[in-house]
């Protein structure tokens, strides 16, 4: 059974963002949203997908995935990639511990040893199953891609953009350090930006545009709980607690001033 909740995000000095949420059934460790899917994996490596208002067992084992533009894609935990292809998982040479399917057909991600690598336009769209990965020089445990570039942090959970990351050249030119400290962070299909903090706190960045890639600020949603990990697609903010329960809130959009 379906239950809501109420949350809101704070717009300081004085406005406040409210989020109509719904607590979904199930547990999960990752979820990832995007291109109009969300898919996700518990602690038994389990997958699903979600599809109509019910979790979907998918065959296979994974500990991360991924889906966007660039197709179905995950990581076992063996770092073996897979993506999936005619409905089954195939198996493509090359390791990584996440990976994100976000960017304009291209893929993204990082190893073990916090490796950055991505995977350019023409090769995801293919059906070959051996890759010339594309190493980017730096080292993040966590890299995630959009439209307007790439977000990752690091060990010691600094954040970075990647500046002129394009589908035919996943490479991009260079890092800019961006200020704050996440643990994690994901960039939604249409660009926006989500991340959760070492204490579970979750925060958007604003002022994100084609202009202006990097964006202005962080805002800290003010939700009761912590969370690890969080995802966004097609006006919905999908979050995991840090025992696993899943939240979908409805980002509207809507601002009304705070007294």
């Amino acid at each position: 059974m379906l239950s809501s909740v109420c949350c809101s995000a704070i717009f300081p000095p004085y406005q406040t963002l409210y989020l109509q949420c719904t607590v979904i059934p199930g547990n999960l460790k990752q979820i990832d949203a995007g291109a109009g899917q969300v898919y996700g994996v518990n602690n038994d490596d389990n997958i699903y997908q979600w599809v109509d208002q019910n979790w979907k067992l998918i065959p296979g084992k994974l500990i991360h995935v991924s889906v966007g533009p660039a197709g179905v894609w995950g990581v076992n935990r063996a770092n073996n990639i897979y993506k999936l292809q005619d409905g089954n998982w195939v198996a493509v040479n090359g390791l990584l511990k996440q990976i994100d399917a976000g960017g304009d057909k291209f893929l993204s991600g990082a190893n073990a040893w916090d490796a950055i690598y991505c995977l350019s336009q023409d090769q995801t769209i293919s059906r070959s199953v051996v890759f010339a990965y594309t190493q980017l020089e730096g080292a993040l445990k966590y890299y995630s891609c959009g439209p307007y570039g790439c977000w990752g942090v690091n060990s010691a959970n600094n954040i970075y953009y990647r500046y002129d990351v394009k589908p035919t050249s996943c490479r991009g030119s260079r890092w800019q350090q961006i200020q704050g400290s996440l643990v994690m962070v994901e960039v939604g299909t249409d660009g926006s930006v989500y991340g959760v903090n070492a204490q579970g706190n979750v925060y958007k960045r604003e002022g994100i545009s084609a202009r202006n890639p990097i964006g202005t600020s962080w805002t800290m949603t003010d939700f009761c709980g912590t969370f690890r990990h969080v995802s966004y697609d097609d006006g919905n903010l999908w979050l995991l607690t840090t025992n696993g329960n899943i939240y979908k809130c409805k980002v509207n959009g809507s601002v009304v001033p705070t007294l």
